[in-house]
């Protein structure tokens, strides 16, 4: 999958995402994307490591990976932004 998609799939994952870990979050909507961006790359990189294989294309598994790799990316940055003074 191109860069593009990847994006483009990393800003629908932030926003699952935040709807799955409601809450206040530090840095509004814009972070959230970036996360949701950052994430979907993240779960590209942990189904490369499962699967042995490049993923490609908008399939339930890529959109799966891409909201896990959110999901973890939300919950580091909640836990450094509360730890931060």
């Amino acid at each position: 999958m191109g860069i593009i998609a990847w994006i483009v799939l990393g800003l629908i994952a932030g926003a699952i995402a935040k709807a799955i870990m409601p809450g206040n979050d530090p840095g509004g909507i814009i972070v959230t994307i970036i996360i949701g961006i950052v994430g979907a790359f993240i779960g590209g990189w942990i189904g490369n490591l499962i699967m042995g294989r490049g993923l490609n294309g908008f399939g339930l598994w890529s959109i799966i990976l891409a909201i896990i790799g959110a999901i973890i990316l939300l919950w580091i940055y909640r836990v450094a932004a509360r730890r931060t003074p």
